[in-house]
């Protein structure tokens, strides 16, 4: 062990740690969740460490030396994710996890420059690495960056998974199906057109996606404890941003007001509406789909989802869409961490919202949980899925909703009446209707020309 000290006294912390003090009480006071930040968080916090020193040394208020000691900490420390071991649920604003961040800089700096660990004599945890800086401006300017990296991560695989399913429409393009509206049968639909509407969903998630993203392209940053830059040398604003956007290749730009930066996470709340946005049409997919494939006898079975595994402890043989039901799990939490962030959004109070690290850490584990989900199940599932058409068109032949089809030839209430009919007594309404002279049987041949899976039979 070796003796550091913080403000409030000296504090032991194990020799072979590259964290201080205030860590150390953090992961005594915070025990909460075993949780840490992810990797992306941590390295978007280091390289706005490695911006700010640089930013610091342009506006001349870093030494060279200290800001190269630094700069080159900030690489090292990239390869020491496990000396950021602080709880996500911690000390508001995310306080500790600054902490944490500065003095494995400032210890990893001291070995660079010939100092032990614990020897902040050349570079200070809080005068040189937090220099010009505060948790309130640097931790939501990270969490914009980590969330942005991870977002476009999921654009990517949802827009491949709406070509999945705009692929699977072109493939049964020709398939007619009953449609079905309030769960009763309505009037015919394609099988094609049902997985091309999947794939449109997907595509207008995607643009909202995109805006909420680019939305967080705005940051904090040099706004500093209150909004006002306090103990930041005039340029330096813009220096850390231009040498931030450099480093994590990405257009960022200066809050258009740096005091309503600070008291809203409207940012990080708005793109989190979007993943729940996400969440519900994924949610209402699965369903569909687990309702499509429902049977294999006593349900629609109009689509077979493929199977992946045996469904039943007890039942041989029993095959479950176990793809979508994980995906139903998946999106409840989505939709469940939302809950938390719009909850920790309105929980600001005057000049700053401290509750950023929940709000953080539960939008990171939503897009962790969708990136790393969908691919599988756009491949396990949805790219195996066989249209059942022979049972599409028995199902279509028997919906007496087809008398809808007739209704201008024949008026709304003798079509009702047909309908009735052809439900009592099993006939089909192109049948029944040539039957009792109501339309010619070329006339039904053509309203009804795509009911038939094998031509007319009239």
């Amino acid at each position: 062990m070796r003796i550091e000290k913080d403000t409030l006294g000296e504090v032991e912390v194990p020799d072979n740690v590259y964290y201080g003090a205030q860590t150390r009480r953090a992961v005594n006071n915070f025990k909460a969740s075993g949780k840490t930040f992810p990797a992306d968080f941590i390295e978007a916090y280091l390289l706005l460490k490695k911006a700010c020193a640089l930013a610091n040394a342009g506006c001349g208020k870093l030494e060279e030396g200290k800001k190269d000691a630094i700069a080159e900490a900030c690489e090292a420390a990239e390869r020491m994710k496990d000396q950021f071991v602080v709880d996500v649920f911690q000390a508001g604003a995310g306080t500790s996890f600054n902490m944490n961040v500065n003095e494995v800089l400032a210890n990893l700096s001291a070995e660079i420059l010939g100092n032990d660990k614990g020897d902040y004599s050349l570079v200070h945890p809080n005068d040189h690495v937090n220099m010009s800086q505060s948790t309130n401006d640097t931790f939501p300017t990270a969490s914009h960056i980590a969330v942005i990296w991870k977002a476009d991560l999921l654009l990517k695989v949802v827009h491949d998974l709406a070509a999945a399913f705009k692929a699977k429409g072109e493939e049964y393009s020709g398939v007619h199906k009953p449609g079905r509206t309030h769960l009763m049968d309505a009037t015919p639909v394609t099988a094609g057109a049902v997985f091309g509407a999947f794939a449109s969903t997907l595509g207008r998630c995607a643009a909202l996606l995109k805006e909420g993203r680019d939305i967080l392209l705005e940051v904090p940053l040099g706004s500093t404890a209150t909004g006002g830059g306090d103990n930041a040398p005039e340029g330096f604003k813009e220096l850390a941003l231009d040498y931030l956007s450099e480093l994590t290749a990405l257009n960022l730009r200066k809050a258009a007001d740096p005091f309503e930066a600070l008291q809203s996470r409207i940012g990080l709340c708005v793109f989190s509406g979007y993943l729940n946005v996400l969440a519900g049409e994924l949610n209402r997919i699965a369903n569909d789909l687990r309702l499509l494939n429902s049977g294999p006898t006593t349900g629609l079975a109009e689509i077979k989802l493929p199977a992946v595994q045996p469904g039943s402890s007890i039942m041989p043989g029993k095959v479950n869409p176990v793809m979508a039901e994980c995906l139903n799990m998946l999106c409840f939490r989505v939709m469940g961490n939302h809950k938390t962030v719009s909850e920790a959004s309105q929980a600001g109070q005057l000049e700053l919202n401290v509750m950023t690290p929940v709000m953080t850490s539960t939008i990171l584990e939503s897009l962790a949980l969708l990136i790393n989900y969908l691919p599988d199940f756009q491949k396990l599932c949805v790219e195996g899925i066989v249209v059942n058409e022979e049972r599409c068109s028995d199902l279509l032949l028997s919906n007496p909703a087809l008398a809808t089809l007739l209704s201008t030839e024949i008026g709304y209430e003798r079509a009702a009446e047909l309908a009735g009919e052809s439900l009592e007594t099993g006939v089909p309404v192109p049948e029944l209707a040539v039957e009792k002279g109501l339309v010619t049987a070329e006339k039904a041949a053509e309203i009804f020309k795509n009911i038939y899976r094998n031509g007319p039979r009239l």
